[in-house]
């Protein structure tokens, strides 16, 4: 019954990362297309005193890209959360973290805080700018080139955090078992 649950768990483990790498491919996917489907200088217009932008494509896929992201990044993190929270049950209070998750869950949220912050501001000055409003102060922006590029660039790097921070922590839960079937099995004989 034991081995049946512990493939049951290895199944959810791996479609919940599976889930989470498609997400993050998906995000870095549309961030991708929204480099090439911004507004560009051209597309501005300028009447003297004010300004015009049409909207593009570029605000959809933005944020579509920060919604798959924000998906990815939660459930990434709920699955260390309770992989470390299970593992705690276990052995009481005594339970160490190892500082190597922490650092990458850390590094993960502070590239996705960096990625939410570019992202959303390129993808709402993609969104159309009539005459007289504009996107800050009644002035029209053009996002430039490159935002949306790194905004993806990000997306891989917290995405590889998450997944790393993940991996991290079952490879030490395994070894943790292993270690006490191991003891356990000496104390028998």
């Amino acid at each position: 019954m034991v081995n049946m649950e512990r493939h049951h768990c290895s199944y959810a483990v791996i479609l919940l990362l599976s889930l989470i790498i498609i997400l993050g491919l998906v995000s870095f996917s549309l961030c991708f297309a929204a480099e090439f489907k911004r507004s560009k200088k051209e597309d501005l217009r300028f009447n003297g005193k004010l300004c015009y932008l049409a909207g593009s494509q570029g605000f959809d896929l933005g944020v579509a890209a920060l919604v798959f992201l924000f998906i990815a990044q939660i459930i990434g993190n709920l699955l260390v959360c309770c992989k470390f929270r299970s593992r705690s049950h276990e052995r009481g209070c005594k339970t160490k973290q190892p500082k190597i998750v922490i650092i990458s869950l850390v590094l993960s949220w502070i590239s996705f805080g960096v990625t939410v912050i570019l992202l959303g501001a390129a993808a709402s000055m993609s969104k159309s700018q009539p005459y007289g409003e504009g996107w800050l102060d009644g002035e029209c922006y053009v996002v430039k080139d490159g935002i949306f590029l790194g905004s993806a660039i990000l997306i891989l790097i917290t995405l590889g955090t998450t997944i790393s921070s993940i991996i991290i922590t079952i490879r030490r839960r395994q070894a943790e078992k292993e270690g006490r079937k191991v003891h356990a099995q000496a104390e028998s004989a």
